[in-house]
């Protein structure tokens, strides 16, 4: 292949992609639209057992938001994802799963009422956030991670107006959070201002009614 076809072929190739990414953009924010309530995302690990406490507490989290007349958006997965949009569709509510296609990824769980599966990440993570007013991060992996700093980035800059973030299992992030103290502010990297941005709990309540307060003083 002479270079002027292969530049040809990488256009075809960026354009099919950029393409795609729209159609996600697009399918993503009209299923979300149809939301008539507030949203809150909740994040957390697809390796979480039902037996696991993180299970239970995501539940129990999703049912709270449920009662409170809120919609409840995860990534659509099993653990975490399965559990708060299981005590979501449990209490009434409004269940979503944003899926994502993965070589070893499993479907969608079977607690989810409206639901659309990406090809892309960044698509699917701006879908995360355009309907939340909250998130809630229970214990997860590298994906986990990479959500909880989106958010944080994201209200840190002012490029979205929801808050806050609730991280879940203070044994769980507490060495995180020891870490972001102790050096990011210390260092200068962050500052003060922006440990308000998070909100450390055990109490999977406290977890939902902490978004929802939030809320109620921004409306």
């Amino acid at each position: 292949m002479d270079d002027r076809a292969m530049l040809d072929a990488r256009q075809r190739d960026v354009d099919r992609a950029l393409a795609k990414i729209e159609t996600e953009f697009r399918e993503g924010w009209e299923l979300l639209a149809g939301l008539d309530s507030p949203a809150v995302t909740v994040f957390g690990s697809a390796r979480t057992a039902e037996t696991a406490p993180a299970y239970s507490a995501a539940r129990r989290i999703g049912g709270r938001f449920a009662e409170r007349g809120w919609a409840v958006i995860t990534g659509g997965g099993p653990g975490v994802m399965e559990a708060a949009n299981r005590g979501a569709q449990e209490s009434g509510g409004v269940s979503v799963g944003l899926g994502i296609e993965l070589p070893h990824e499993q479907a969608l769980n079977p607690y989810v009422d409206l639901a659309y599966t990406f090809e892309h990440f960044y698509a699917r993570k701006v879908c995360f956030v355009k309907p939340a007013e909250g998130f809630i991060v229970c214990p997860g992996g590298f994906g986990t991670l990479d959500e909880l700093f989106e958010a944080l980035v994201l209200m840190q800059t002012g490029k979205v107006g929801m808050d806050p973030v609730v991280l879940f299992d203070s044994a769980y992030w507490g060495g995180l959070l020891d870490w972001i103290r102790g050096r990011l502010l210390e260092d200068g990297m962050i500052s003060p201002a922006d440990l308000d941005l998070y909100h450390l709990t055990d109490d999977p309540i406290d977890a939902a009614d902490f978004v929802i307060d939030r809320y109620a003083s921004r409306s």
